[in-house]
């Protein structure tokens, strides 16, 4: 019996890789590496509509349904990106009404807006950049965790009006914060690598915190590399502004009350949580955390700087 499932597993697994979303979104991530994990997703949604032969309004929905669907289950990129980024990109190509309209014509219409909605997330990270160019000043000193891109983005950008220094931590267990070391040394903006549990320790040097964000929820919190929690307390607990980095289209209609709540499929790879039953993803580390409003200053993002508490506006304003 145990043979069979494991077979029939092997085999669904084989049909998933050689599906053409999968195919697509997969060599996006390999032959692009900086675009972000949602936009991916987004381009992704759009080459469904330009394949696809649906008769109906109706097929044509079920097909980018099963492509979501798809996409959070069938790869290992993150989570809440992916579902934050694709709800957006449905809620928005869907706003007009196509019902005096031949198929070809919908999907035709479906398109343009879908170009219309890539290219206005595709300068997201250079809005972020100007807005908040009048909170790094000469002589700041900069906390930042793991590798993120829209914060790679914001600092070469300020490093071209101001002068400042950057602590990243190494960040376990894949040290990304390697990576991000070494990509602003590269640009010119002077680095340090420092450990995970030397956060507080340096957190006395620190002007600001600035991180980047999975995903932004409804409570004007944010998911993100597991750690970011723990830094968050350290500067509240010192004082520290704690800002974050976000695109509008990682804001996700999702409440978690605690780390507790966080899914299985936002904290763990679809491709852990197929391999290992619930209790042994118990003994799994997670890959995120949530940190809750209370600990953050400021969200830099491509909509305006925005105060935790503004967040489930805008959120109603995205999805009305």
């Amino acid at each position: 019996m145990t043979h069979d499932n494991t077979s029939m597993s092997l085999s669904t697994q084989d049909t998933m890789n050689n599906d053409p979303t999968l195919q697509y979104f997969t060599a996006i991530r390999q032959q692009e590496p900086d675009t972000s994990v949602a936009i991916t997703a987004i381009r992704t949604l759009l080459d469904v509509i330009k394949r696809s032969s649906a008769g109906t309004m109706s097929e044509l929905s079920h097909e980018l349904k099963s492509a979501v669907q798809l996409l959070t289950t069938g790869t290992d990129s993150s989570m809440p990106s992916v579902k934050s980024g694709c709800e957006l990109f449905l809620r928005f190509i869907t706003l007009a009404k196509f019902d005096t309209y031949a198929i070809d014509e919908c999907r035709q219409k479906l398109i343009e807006r879908g170009e219309v909605f890539l290219e206005r997330t595709l300068s997201s990270r250079q809005r972020i950049s100007e807005y908040s160019q009048e909170f790094i000043v000469d002589g700041s000193i900069i906390l930042t965790h793991s590798y993120s891109r829209v914060v790679l983005n914001l600092l070469a950008y300020a490093s071209k009006f101001a002068r400042f220094r950057v602590f990243v931590t190494e960040s376990e267990p894949d040290k990304s914060g390697l990576q991000m070391r070494d990509e602003l040394e590269a640009i010119g903006i002077p680095s340090i690598c420092i450990l995970d549990a030397s956060v507080a320790y340096v957190m006395e040097k620190v002007t600001f915190v600035l991180m980047g964000a999975e995903a932004v929820v409804e409570s004007g919190g944010v998911i993100n590399k597991i750690g970011t929690f723990n830094i968050a307390i350290a500067a509240h607990e010192m004082n520290k502004p704690f800002y974050v980095a976000s695109e509008s289209f990682k804001f996700v209609r999702y409440y978690p009350l605690n780390n507790r709540d966080l899914p299985d499929h936002f904290k763990f790879k679809a491709s852990t949580i197929a391999r290992l039953s619930e209790q042994n993803l118990e003994m799994e580390h997670p890959l995120v955390d949530y940190t809750p409003p209370a600990y953050i200053t400021l969200l830099f993002t491509d909509i305006g700087t925005l105060t935790p508490s503004a967040v489930s506006d805008e959120l109603i304003k995205l999805y009305i």
